[in-house]
């Protein structure tokens, strides 16, 4: 897979936070929480929702993996 969201995944654990408070939290659909757990894209909206409601920026979330 071209991108990895590890980033986010440490970001939760460093606001103590699960993938279904995110979800919540920023209002997004269970496939894009699929999605994200597979490694795969989702739209910039999606990921506005996230860096909006994590108070981050994209680069804190993802990363292209080359």
């Amino acid at each position: 897979m071209p991108i990895s969201y590890d980033k986010l995944w440490k970001l939760l654990i460093d606001k103590k936070m699960n993938r279904t408070d995110l979800k919540d939290a920023a209002g997004i659909s269970f496939n894009v929480l699929a999605k994200l757990g597979k490694n795969e894209f989702i739209s910039m909206e999606s990921l506005f929702k996230i860096c909006s409601t994590l108070k981050c920026s994209v680069g804190d979330v993802m990363e292209f993996v080359y």
